[in-house]
């Protein structure tokens, strides 16, 4: 783990309702294509999902992934998947 994974684990690990966050989430694409998006939101909670995204497993497989649920500042509702490319710091 990086020390910037750890510190967004770590961040996520206190994070409340209420507090105010802006995470940042890495895109690779091909081998050449890097971008990024930025959401800053309130924390309406965080919670752990379980998802379907390995196809064709067996059923017993259990796939989990960590995620943030934003209210941004214009009302809107967004979830952000936790992973080794996602940023996370207060604002």
């Amino acid at each position: 783990m990086t020390p910037e994974e750890y510190e967004a684990r770590s961040l996520y690990e206190q994070l409340a309702p209420g507090d105010r966050v802006e995470v940042i989430h890495g895109v690779t694409v091909g081998s050449s294509a890097n971008w990024s998006t930025k959401t800053v939101g309130s924390v309406l909670r965080r919670e752990r999902r379980r998802h379907g995204l390995h196809f064709r497993r067996s059923g017993d497989d259990k796939v989990y992934s960590d995620v943030l649920i934003l209210a941004r500042d214009d009302g809107e509702l967004t979830t952000v998947t936790m992973d080794e490319f996602t940023r996370l710091r207060r604002v």
